[in-house]
């Protein structure tokens, strides 16, 4: 063999075992139970960003597979598609993965959206690459399937490197949209190069549009003026409104509009924006409803107070529209973990309390505060109760995990008159309805604690390090009945 051969020779065998990167992921091991609050099974294996899709009664729930919190390919993440399946959103098929890195070029294949036209199905996606000069690029990718599982990388990849007049490390995240006529529209997440008003406000959604996925018309960008590139959008038409949803820093805003492309219209509040519920999109699923997927950062160090590490597990929300085209969300029925009989709990009013009824409790705290507790509560529980504040109050809530005095344990706080619901060290604002009678329903799990308020906001958190085994009700400033409160041990729902 000549030292040219042989040359060549090693130069394909580096080429391949780079290429074959992959990481260690069986479907076959993985839950087929309920896949609320899903991290898979494997070695320092992860959820990232979410892409569902709904087809002909299946909804579709790509995520990015995440090795050790981004760390893979020296960072760059390495991340890949898999793919997990419903029909009932109570069962679930796990499948390898979908979209892989199959090039030693491509450092990530990453979020990015699916549409079908009536003949296939299309992915597309950002990979993530090094120039060469060693800079980091995001550029289009697309690969094509008929089943929605097998897919195949078009060529030329990536098909489009970026839009000239916008940024070219940050050009990622496709939506794609395929109108009526065909056209196929992408919605990518960059910022603006060229002059802007205001520097410090250059992110923008770039607007590709193209007949033939060959040659690409840049349109006027979708969407201006963010503080930072809008990450993984998404789109959609419900009832006569379309919807435009965009993450940053993981957190998720929405903006409507009646008409395709804008103009758009701030709503009232924003249902999505919860620190702990990453990077939000939805699809329709079974039964005319509409399904959001995001994924619950995981805590650095393992520790309460530890920041967001990249990857962590599903976080699945049933979305609403109200009356006025208004967004809300809610616990899924279907996910709620599996929970045993109702515990046969003695609480003890305390301070300014007095129990009423067999299933209600009072407290009158006017300038003071009031409690009562229950003990030998289980970590994983689902908690139900009914709020009734009568007039005003500084805040109303619940210590979680709590011991003796409630002197550890996660707060858990409603305030109406801030319009504040707080869990331990995040909450969510402009929540109304908090002056009146609300049902709130809690699902503590492992190191999950998410609340679900008058079936219309959520607030999750990720709490690893207490455990305790008592359970306060509190009023502070105010007068309150507790009513109707039911606490159910969760049980191993796995299958």
């Amino acid at each position: 063999m000549s030292n040219i051969t042989i040359l060549f020779f090693l130069l394909v065998c580096m080429r391949s075992a780079v290429a074959q990167f992959s990481v260690n992921y069986n479907p076959k091991i993985q839950s087929s139970g309920n896949i609320q609050y899903f991290t898979p099974n494997g070695d320092n294996l992860f959820v990232g960003d979410c892409i569902p899709y709904y087809h002909e009664g299946t909804y579709y729930l790509y995520w990015l597979l995440d090795s050790g919190h981004h760390s893979a390919l020296n960072g760059l993440g390495g991340h890949q598609w898999t793919l997990s399946t419903t029909k009932d959103l109570k069962h679930w098929t796990h499948y390898p993965v979908v979209i892989g890195i199959d090039e030693d070029w491509e450092k990530s294949i990453c979020t990015g959206s699916v549409e079908n036209d009536g003949k296939k199905f299309y992915a597309f996606y950002a990979t993530r690459l090094l120039d060469s000069e060693g800079k980091v690029n995001e550029q289009l990718s697309y690969a094509t399937s008929t089943d929605a599982i097998h897919f195949e990388k078009q060529k030329p990849n990536p098909f489009y490197t970026f839009a000239p007049g916008y940024n070219k490390k940050n050009f990622r995240d496709p939506k794609v949209i395929i109108d009526r006529s065909g056209v196929f529209h992408l919605l990518v997440s960059s910022s603006i190069e060229k002059d802007y008003s205001l520097n410090s406000n250059r992110g923008c959604l770039v607007h590709l549009s193209s007949n033939d996925l060959k040659q690409w018309k840049v349109n006027e960008p979708i969407l201006t003026g963010q503080g930072a590139v809008p990450e993984c959008p998404d789109y959609f038409y419900w009832n006569g409104w379309y919807y435009l949803l965009y993450s940053q820093g993981g957190n998720t805003s929405y903006l409507m509009s009646q008409k395709p492309f804008g103009p758009w219209i701030e709503p009232k509040y924003q249902v999505f924006d919860e620190d702990w519920s990453n990077v939000v999109k939805t699809a329709e699923s079974p039964n005319g409803r509409r399904i959001a997927a995001s994924w619950i950062p995981s805590r650095r160090d393992n520790k309460d107070n530890g920041g967001e590490r990249f990857g962590g597990c599903i976080l699945l929300r049933e979305v609403l529209q109200l009356e006025d085209g208004t967004l809300a969300n809610k616990f899924p029925e279907e996910m709620i973990p599996a929970t045993g009989n109702e515990l046969s709990l003695k609480f003890v009013p305390d301070h300014n309390a007095k129990k009423t009824s067999d299933s209600q409790f009072a407290i009158d705290a006017l300038g003071s505060i009031g409690s009562l507790y229950s003990a030998n509560i289980p970590v994983n529980c689902r908690i139900t109760l009914e709020i009734d504040p009568s007039g005003s109050n500084e805040d109303v809530g619940l210590y979680l995990r709590s011991t003796d005095k409630a002197s550890e344990g996660y707060k858990l706080s409603f305030s109406a008159n801030k319009q504040i619901v707080s869990l331990a060290n995040t909450r969510i604002e402009a929540v109304s309805g908090l002056n009146k009678p609300f049902k709130v329903d809690i699902i503590m799990k492992d190191d999950i604690i998410d609340v679900c308020i008058n079936g219309q906001r959520c607030i999750v958190n990720r709490l690893p390090e207490r455990k305790g085994a008592s359970i306060w009700f509190y009023a502070k400033h105010g007068k309150v009945l507790f009513k109707d409160i039911k606490i159910y041990p969760i049980i191993n729902d796995k299958l």
